[in-house]
């Protein structure tokens, strides 16, 4: 074949066109099936991780997220929060955390990674009714050395300020605390283990 008469020009203009709207169509193709890889919203609430911003969290503040269908709550507790734990420590049905409802990291008094933010699920661990944050004290309605907690209006269950639970409650263990990590100062992740010390 005689390549006379043929416009190069023209050619190679067809060639890129051809091969520009080839890839858009594969564009068009592979986009949805990259986004579908992103955890939905549904899937998110199942188990994958949700990240909390704390930046704004003030000293005694509460925010609740939703992890797993069920409330996960965020306290910065104040110094005297952190102190008020030691004392109500005889009154506690585990004090010590013995039963395994936290990642081994938060086995401690305090109950969480850091003392001052605590993360807990805010389910009652009787019937999983959702406790009140009752940071007021004294409380002698509550109980008699109340130093602030959650109680659960429900049926009387008690909890300290690291989700501890009080003797002869309906509830029979501490409230759960879920598998975090921070990523910096302002950002708590819920569903995902911190790194071991």
């Amino acid at each position: 074949m005689s390549n006379e008469g043929v416009d190069t020009g023209r050619r190679r203009f067809l060639t890129l066109a051809t091969t520009g709207v080839g890839a858009v169509g594969v564009g068009s193709v592979v986009w949805p099936f990259l986004a579908s890889l992103k955890p939905s919203e549904r899937a998110k609430a199942l188990g994958a991780p949700v990240t909390a911003d704390i930046a704004g969290l003030e000293a005694g503040q509460m925010i609740t997220l939703a992890w797993r269908g069920k409330p996960v709550w965020i306290i910065k507790r104040t110094p005297e929060m952190v102190e008020s734990l030691a004392k109500v420590k005889g009154d506690l049905a585990d004090p010590e955390s013995t039963v395994d409802h936290q990642p081994k990291y938060a086995q401690n008094e305090t109950r969480s990674v850091k003392p001052d933010i605590m993360v807990m699920v805010g389910s009652c661990t009787h019937l999983g009714c959702s406790p009140t944050f009752r940071p007021d004290h004294p409380a002698p309605e509550i109980a008699p050395n109340w130093q602030g907690g959650f109680y659960c209006p429900c049926h009387g269950s008690k909890f300290d300020l690291a989700g501890r639970v009080y003797r002869g409650v309906p509830a029979p263990t501490n409230l759960v605390v879920p598998p975090y990590k921070f990523e910096g100062d302002n950002s708590v992740v819920i569903g995902e283990d911190q790194a071991a010390a």
